[in-house]
């Protein structure tokens, strides 16, 4: 399987390297022509303000959108979830969310940097114990829609779910040492 990861800003080689650890094919997305030579994408975490703002300059709105309602697999991480949200409380203005998973999520959620955190999180499907998340300032999910399927929540606040081919998560696994929902993620592509 070739995963791109969009490599337009934020942690995108950490994901390329985790993927590559678990012996997928991953490259870099950056253009149009790289999305439609994939057949499954990551979009990592990052500042969501600034990956709107590239995803129009890079010409990648509309076939990434295109691509994921068509039923790309997707992985989907902290910014990277931000970007699919059908609705973002406290962005900016004029921030575009694609509106491809039924959920709203609030930026930095968690507080500022300093509030950032790691939390032992128990995932549906997931064995070998605890997942350990990194949360780095952090979205929180306020509201699911009835199609998406919780997978770990965090003080009762969802933290990882599924719609449809789209797995996302508002904490980082790229950063936890652990391969297990890059795992769960290539194994539902």
């Amino acid at each position: 399987m070739k995963v791109g990861v969009l490599a337009l800003q934020g942690a995108f080689r950490e994901q390329a390297e985790a993927l590559e650890a678990l012996g997928a094919d991953a490259t870099l997305v950056k253009t149009p022509e790289q999305l439609a030579g994939v057949d499954a994408v990551v979009l990592p975490g990052g500042e969501s303000t600034t990956v709107d703002k590239l995803l129009d300059s890079s010409g990648l709105r509309t076939p990434l959108r295109d691509a994921l309602r068509d039923g790309m697999p997707a992985l989907a991480v902290c910014a990277g979830l931000i970007v699919l949200a059908s609705e973002v409380v406290d962005g900016r203005a004029d921030q575009q969310p694609l509106g491809v998973i039924d959920v709203t999520v609030r930026r930095n959620g968690y507080g500022r940097q300093l509030d950032s955190f790691e939390a032992d999180l128990a995932i549906a499907g997931l064995a070998d114990g605890p997942f350990s998340g990194v949360f780095i300032r952090a979205p929180v999910i306020e509201r699911v829609g009835t199609d998406v399927e919780v997978l770990a929540s965090h003080e009762d606040v969802p933290v990882l779910g599924r719609q449809g081919r789209i797995l996302f998560a508002t904490f980082h696994p790229e950063l936890s040492g652990d391969l297990r929902v890059h795992e769960l993620f290539l194994k539902g592509s």
